[in-house]
């Protein structure tokens, strides 16, 4: 018996529960395999292997936060929003949904509560692309009148 597509598991799990975004998935399936590549990477550097390929719950969010912020830059918080993303508890849905469905797996330690708000979404979203002082228009405007 062949295998169920990705995508074909998405729209049931969409049609359970329509939460979230079809491309949220995809983007999640993305953010996995950046975080497994990364970890590969730094065990690499460092010499120190782990054994398995399992990610935690805050790796992965760690990861998404990465992969998100190299994709999107400063629209990631908004491009969340559209696809019904606004804590990092909802990426803890999502994978939980994928693991009820075959498509994921967990180990005895894993929890859904290892996703809850790992990190703030204005903090790892917005904050970083924000100016990093506040401009004085007051001495702008006196400099260019002495011109």
């Amino acid at each position: 018996m062949q295998e169920p597509d990705y995508g074909d598991v998405i729209d049931l799990i969409r049609k359970e529960d329509p939460r979230y975004d079809r491309r949220a998935y995809f983007f999640l399936r993305d953010a996995l395999d950046h975080t497994v590549k990364a970890i590969k990477k730094a065990e690499a550097k460092s010499g120190r292997k782990r054994g398995s390929n399992h990610v935690t719950g805050q790796e992965l969010l760690e990861g998404i936060r990465d992969y998100a912020v190299a994709q999107f830059g400063p629209m990631t918080h908004l491009v969340f929003q559209q696809w019904g993303i606004t804590r990092c508890g909802d990426f803890g849905e999502m994978v939980y949904q994928l693991i009820e469905f075959g498509v994921f797996s967990k180990t005895d330690e894993d929890r859904k509560e290892d996703f809850a708000e790992v990190y703030d979404f204005s903090e790892a979203f917005i904050k970083p692309f924000l100016p990093q002082r506040p401009r004085n228009l007051v001495s702008h405007v006196a400099s260019a009148d002495s011109f």
